[in-house]
């Protein structure tokens, strides 16, 4: 018997949650990624969870290559997005991502950034397989402190979400730049705003 992920098993409530916690957030956090997208591009979004950006990163661009290590997820993502017949799901590993160098306009990467052992490994990862004058955006939630954010995040953790970090806006602008990464922010508010890093190559 294959084991389920915490991510397969909480697949089918988990826009629920998200909206009934957070929805200006999670609802707006889509439509400022696709701000970043063009009509030609070619798009891979890492860790597309149920597609909250992929929908409106799909309604953008060319072609959306959609992939997660959660296959209920993207069984929840190609429903949630069964309107756009331009996106190819597909599950892949954001540490390893089977594609050449320079193959893809824009590269998305949302809300997964925190859950790693080695974030480094994967942002670079991201900007191999995106093509040079193109963009790695990187959209994270952050705690600001609130004492609803913080025991949210615990009861994920406790779930077996297994969050390796907690930002809040100045650590995760401080991860960025530690880094080396051309990068701007931008901020979507909510009760857990998401921060986006907008990593130019």
């Amino acid at each position: 018997m294959i084991r389920k992920s915490f991510w397969d098993k909480i697949a089918g409530v988990y826009d629920l949650f998200e909206r009934a916690y957070n929805r200006k957030c999670y609802d707006s956090t889509g439509e400022r990624v696709a701000q970043e997208i063009g009509s030609g591009d070619v798009v891979l979004e890492c860790a597309c969870g149920t597609g909250s950006i992929s929908k409106p990163v799909a309604k953008k661009c060319r072609k959306l290559f959609a992939t997660d290590m959660s296959v209920n997820m993207m069984k929840r993502a190609e429903k949630n997005c069964s309107e756009c017949r331009n996106i190819v799901f597909k599950k892949a590993n954001i540490m390893s991502i089977n594609a050449k160098d320079d193959t893809f306009d824009k590269v998305v990467a949302g809300n997964v950034i925190h859950l790693l052992d080695e974030p480094y490994k994967a942002v670079d990862e991201l900007l191999r397989v995106c093509k040079k004058g193109g963009k790695v955006i990187i959209p994270t939630y952050i705690n600001m402190g609130k004492q609803s954010s913080e025991f949210l995040i615990k009861m994920f953790d406790l779930a077996g979400a297994h969050f390796t970090k907690q930002f809040d806006r100045r650590s995760y602008e401080a991860f960025f730049i530690k880094g080396g990464y051309d990068v701007t922010f931008d901020i979507v508010e909510g009760k857990m705003p998401c921060a986006i890093a907008i990593i130019k190559k």
